[in-house]
Parts: structure tokens; C-alpha cells; sequence
């Protein structure tokens, strides 16, 4: 539960509309759709007007067709069809509901960061952008995801008055296509969602949570499992999330050729309370992940007072050097992962208490309320901008800027 914030606008005057264009949207779950909520639930309890654009079909079940207009939280959400890979879903249908706008603000880069781009001679938004993570979040394909972002993405980049890096990583990444354009606002998280849930004293046990993705290196993390009980038996852990590249039968099949049926758990589509659950037995949360846009998972288990196991890749890396309470750990070498672990917990152990506040004061800094007023200052400062010149004076999308 968020607190009721300030109304920003009096009764005469007609709050902004902001629409948020997102390719996935609740009720699915995940990082994506997580943010694009938190962040139009402050908007709202602000006083500001609200829609999220987005599919009219979840990925992981693209034959239940979801209702075309909806309230969620006292959020417009309005769907839309589209077509091709769910990689880039084409849904041009879009700009049927952004004529209203004050703001329109893209999430992720895809089919709606550049046609809104394309089209933008035609509707004339202010628009933003928000990166998280942009398309490397593997390494398949490298080769031409570099030369998309260095052209298509890069003339794209030209129709936005900002685009939000959602961490150093990604700020780094695009200022070498935006330049001064470019500003870091880190994820926000829901700090409250998780807080203070972990177990109040050291249990040899770890989950991971998030969508059952290949990047997510699950296998890498079994491996550090097996090495771990191969070494001290009776550590367990809980794998909690969504189907993603992985199903449940090939986690199952996974968890069963290393010999852990009984030390692994795989828990599919928890609500909250149950997934607070789950923690009130865990201490310890591991990411074998090969790659992060930000890391709000980790942040969202710091906050539960649970102690970080992180792959070293690059945004794990930048979170570490924010915050010590973080400790990385190579799963990409299964017998130094084991040896990682254990050490953690022992150090854990040492001092419960002291850790937990540690952990979950470094995850406050986090929070929405804090996160949200740098998007408004973002807002604002385009909603200050005079209006755009007559049609017909650009020729291209983005010459204004």
C-alpha cells in the first residue's frame, strides 16, 4: 500500500494525461510491468491523469485474449492486437490512443520506441523513453543488435526529448547515441512489498525469483547447488517465478539430472503473501544472471533483509560498488560458487541483526516515493516547453529536438 501523496493540480484545472506504452502489462508479472505499475500509481496518487497502452495478449499464454479497456488500481489500461515475434510485436494501433496526451512515455525498446518515433511528424508528442536494458539482455544475435542500435535506434533516439537510463549501464550505453539526452534515473522499487520478510534467524536456504529465462542462467545455478551439496548437504533453495524460455517440466527435468529433487523447489505464479512466505524461511537470494538492465529483483530482496548473491555481470557489478552488503559470485564456476555461499552465510551469521538493518536501509534509497519525483521532474520540464511549431515546419522525426 502506497500513502495518499499531495494532489498536484486544483479542482479547475485538468490534470496532464500521461500514457505509458509498455508491450506487457499486468496481470503478467515481471520487472517491466512491475516498474510501468509502481511508477503510474504515483502518477495517479499525485493527481495526474493515467493510461498504459499495451498487448492485448500475454507471451506466456498468447491464446487467452485479454479485455480491450480496463481499470487496475484506478488505472485506464487499454490493449491492443498485434502481430509477429513477441521480440518485436507490431501494433500500430497505438496511435489511436495517444491524441489526448500530455506526455507520452515508451518503456523498453522495441516496435513502439520506433514507430512513435517514425510517426512523430504526424502526432506530435512530447515524448520520453525509459530503456531497461534495451535488447542485449543475451548475447544471441550480437552482432546485428549492434548495428540495429547504432542506425535504427540511434534516428529513433532523435524523436525523444529524453531517454532514461534505468541504470549506469544503460546511461553509459546510450549517451553514445543521445549524448546529453540521456539521464540516469534508477529502477525504482517496491520496497514495501518484501520488507522485512526474510528469516529472522540464519537458515541455510536461498531462493532466486524471477521469469524462467535463459539469461537468468538457472542451469548455472543448479550447477552451484550440486557442487554446494556435494560439499555440506542440507542446503536447500527455492526457485519462484514465471515461465519465460524455461517451463516448469524443463526446470523439473533440469533440478532432476543433478540429483536435487529433494534440496530444489520450483514454485510457479506465487502472490505476495505467498512468496513472503517463502522468504520467512530464507536468508540468503542468488542471481546466476548473465545479464541485468538494473537488478530490481536483488533490491526487492535486500529490502526483505535477505543477503545478495550476484553474478559479476555489469549492473550486478555497478550495485555491488553502491552497496557492501552486496556479495558477487561467479556461478559460472560452480565449485567457487559453493565455496562463495558458504562463506556468505558464515559471515551472515556472525552478526544477523546488524546485517538485515544494514541491508534493508541501503534498499530504502529506493523506494518509488523518491523515484517517481525524478520522473515528475522530467514531466515538468517538458510540460513547460512551449507547444510545437505548426505541421509542415519538420521534415524528419525528431529536427525539433
Amino acid at each position: 500500500m502506497h500513502a495518499r501523496l499531495p494532489n498536484e493540480f486544483s479542482a479547475s484545472r485538468q490534470p496532464p494525461l500521461i500514457v505509458q506504452v509498455v508491450r506487457q502489462y499486468l496481470p503478467n508479472r515481471g520487472g517491466l510491468e512491475e516498474v510501468v505499475a509502481n511508477l503510474s500509481g504515483q502518477l495517479h496518487a499525485r493527481g495526474y491523469r493515467v493510461r498504459v497502452v499495451t498487448l492485448d495478449r500475454q507471451f506466456t499464454a498468447p491464446d487467452r485474449l485479454l479485455p480491450a479497456t480496463e481499470i487496475i488500481d484506478g488505472i485506464e489500461v487499454v490493449r491492443i492486437p498485434f502481430r509477429g515475434s513477441t521480440r518485436y510485436p507490431v501494433a500500430p494501433q497505438v496511435l489511436r490512443h495517444i491524441g489526448d496526451a500530455a506526455i507520452v512515455h515508451v518503456h523498453a525498446i522495441d516496435f513502439f520506441f520506433d514507430a512513435l518515433a517514425w510517426t512523430r511528424p504526424f502526432h506530435r508528442k512530447p515524448m520520453v523513453a525509459t530503456t531497461h536494458g534495451g535488447f542485449f539482455h543475451t548475447q544471441k544475435y550480437a552482432s546485428l543488435k549492434t548495428a540495429w542500435f547504432n542506425t535504427a535506434t540511434r534516428v529513433s533516439a532523435l524523436a525523444y526529448k529524453r531517454l532514461i537510463g534505468c541504470s549506469l549501464q544503460d546511461t553509459r550505453t546510450f549517451a553514445r547515441i543521445a549524448g546529453d539526452r540521456v539521464i540516469r534515473i534508477d529502477n525504482g522499487v517496491d520496497t514495501g512489498k518484501f520488507a522485512d520478510a526474510a528469516a529472522r534467524s540464519p537458515k541455510r536456504r536461498l531462493v532466486t525469483i524471477g521469469r524462467f529465462s535463459v539469461n537468468k542462467r538457472l542451469d548455472n545455478l543448479l550447477g552451484a547447488m550440486q557442487a554446494l551439496e556435494a560439499v555440506a548437504p542440507g542446503w536447500r533453495l527455492d526457485i519462484v517465478g514465471v515461465p519465460g524460455d524455461l517451463d516448469e517440466n524443463d526446470l523439473a527435468r533440469m533440478v532432476a539430472e543433478r540429483g536435487l529433487s529433494d534440496a530444489v523447489q520450483v514454485r510457479i505464479g506465487l502472490s505476495v503473501p505467498e512468496l513472503r512466505a517463502v522468504l520467512s524461511e530464507c536468508s540468503l537470494f542468488a542471481s546466476a544472471s548473465d545479464y541485468e538492465g538494473f537488478g530490481l529483483v536483488a533490491v526487492e530482496a535486500m529490502s526483505a533483509g535477505l543477503m545478495p548473491l550476484l553474478n559479476p555481470n555489469t549492473a550486478y557489478r555497478d550495485l555491488a560498488a553502491k552497496h557492501p552488503e552486496i556479495r558477487l559470485c561467479d556461478f559460472g564456476n560452480p565449485e567457487l560458487a559453493a565455496g562463495t555461499i558458504a562463506n556468505s552465510f558464515r559471515e551472515l551469521s556472525a552478526d544477523p541483526r546488524a546485517y538485515r538493518e544494514s541491508v534493508m536501509q541501503a534498499a530504502s534509497a529506493y523506494s518509488w516515493h523518491q523515484v517517481a519525483e525524478r520522473y515528475l521532474d522530467v514531466y515538468r520540464e517538458l510540460l513547460r516547453e512551449p507547444a510545437s511549431r505548426p505541421r509542415g515546419d519538420d521534415t524528419a522525426a525528431g529536427r525539433s529536438n
